[in-house]
């Protein structure tokens, strides 16, 4: 089964600028934090950080000090195998409970056995439920 579990990832909501990112990372390295999972989405005024660190209590007050507008949302994290169709099994199995995913992203390096896939649905609670086999 499939390792799932509850967790908070920290969301930055803030304007668009040219090296946002690249000052978030920073900022995480200069503390020691590693960056787990990072989304980015942006449009010409704003840009969305969705970051899941190995310390995310450290990482906020991190983000707070600098004065970036972070807040926490609970998703799921998910670790599975790194093999072709495994996402689409967890979809599929999501689908069929009635689970609707908002949005998700993953990471896996090739040639690794796992990968950590990050979503958020209409019900995340079920969803642990359902992934871990219950």
């Amino acid at each position: 089964m499939p390792q799932a579990r509850c967790v908070k990832e920290l969301v930055i909501r803030t304007e668009n600028r040219v090296g946002l990112l690249g000052e978030v990372a920073q900022l995480l390295s200069d503390k020691g934090i590693n960056i787990l999972a990072v989304h980015l989405e942006t449009d010409p005024e704003l840009a969305e950080i969705h970051l899941l660190t190995d310390a995310q209590l450290y990482a906020k007050d991190a983000l707070t000090a600098a004065e970036l507008p972070v807040t926490e949302r609970q998703v799921v994290a998910v670790e599975l195998p790194n093999r072709p169709g495994f996402l689409r099994k967890i979809a599929d199995a999501l689908a069929r409970q009635g689970v609707d995913i908002h949005y998700l992203y993953a990471t896996a390096a090739e040639g690794t056995a796992r990968s950590l896939v990050i979503l958020s649905s209409s019900n995340n609670g079920k969803a642990v439920l359902m992934l871990r086999g219950r």
